[in-house]
């Protein structure tokens, strides 16, 4: 089983893929709490490429630590770093999907010497999670013709409505998902069930509580915007986790960005419009090697 050792002794567990040579991507999934699985090889990128997919720490195959503040994602930039020396890489390209980006900007700031290029894939936003409700209430509205909107509607109001236990919770937001995606059929059910590995129930909170960790709020944008790493974000327009809004601000943070607006995707553009992705993932990581 491929592992390395990070920086505080915890195992963490990737798996490199693809015959392609040149400069590592490293792959960083979502969740958080999600292991690399449910990106599979992201539309074949992982097949081309010399890809190094990680199951962060507390996660999948990898270890758990003993200090539960190092699964913040301001730490486990530290992870990455470890990483990229395991692999006796000087420099890498990066790409981080949902909560993995802000794994990925935070890596990109600390070391942008080591990062080549960065792309986020349906950001959560810059430092947090940052979707503008309006955006998400238009999106779930739109889909009122689905014949699974009414359970979903229903689940959206209950949980709005606050006053759950943890279980119930649990039950009714995933009544939410068919919102997640632009089609909601055999192949993306499929899809999604590859993807739902049971995480350990402190992971989210500890994650997060990297935005109030280090530096306020607007010294850790100053510091994310100072890396000039070359950045592309990916956006599904049918979005309804987290919709557009955490891109578009992710994109304008970083100077001479590339924002992606993918028209028939959601969360996980690469199964959705695969040839799409690929193309434009692909494409951008090309242009630093002088492919055509």
């Amino acid at each position: 089983m491929p592992n390395y050792t990070s920086w505080d002794d915890t195992k963490l567990w990737y798996e490199r893929t693809g015959t392609g040579t040149g400069v590592p991507l490293l792959v960083l999934p979502g969740g958080p709490g999600m292991d690399a699985r449910y990106l599979d090889d992201l539309a074949g990128l992982g097949r081309d490429r010399d890809a190094v997919f990680l199951d962060p720490r507390a996660t999948g195959r990898s270890g758990v630590p003993q200090d539960r503040s190092t699964v913040a994602f301001t730490a486990q930039a530290r992870d990455v770093e470890a990483l990229r020396g395991h692999l006796g890489a000087d420099r890498v390209d990066v790409l981080g999907h949902s909560a993995g980006c802000l794994v990925a900007q935070e890596y990109a700031a600390a070391h942008p010497e080591r990062v080549r290029r960065l792309v986020l894939v349906t950001p959560v936003g810059r430092a947090a999670r940052e979707p503008d409700p309006a955006e998400i209430a238009a999106l779930r509205a739109a889909r009122s013709a689905e014949p699974w909107y009414a359970s979903a509607a229903e689940a959206d109001r209950r949980l709005a409505e606050g006053g759950l236990t943890a279980e119930r919770q649990s039950v009714l937001s995933a009544h939410l998902t068919p919102f997640f995606w632009y089609r909601w059929d055999d192949e993306t059910q499929a899809a999604y069930a590859r993807g739902q590995g049971a995480a350990l129930p402190w992971l989210r909170e500890a994650f997060y509580a990297g935005s109030a960790t280090s530096d306020t709020a607007d010294e850790r944008l100053a510091r994310l915007a100072a890396a000039r790493t070359p950045v592309l974000v990916l956006a599904g327009a049918y979005d309804g986790m987290i919709g557009t809004a955490p891109a578009r601000l992710a994109a304008a943070l970083h100077p001479g960005s590339r924002l992606e607006i993918l028209p028939r995707s959601g969360h996980r553009p690469w199964v959705e419009e695969p040839g799409l992705f690929r193309s434009l993932v692909a494409g951008f990581l090309d242009a630093a090697d002088g492919r055509p």
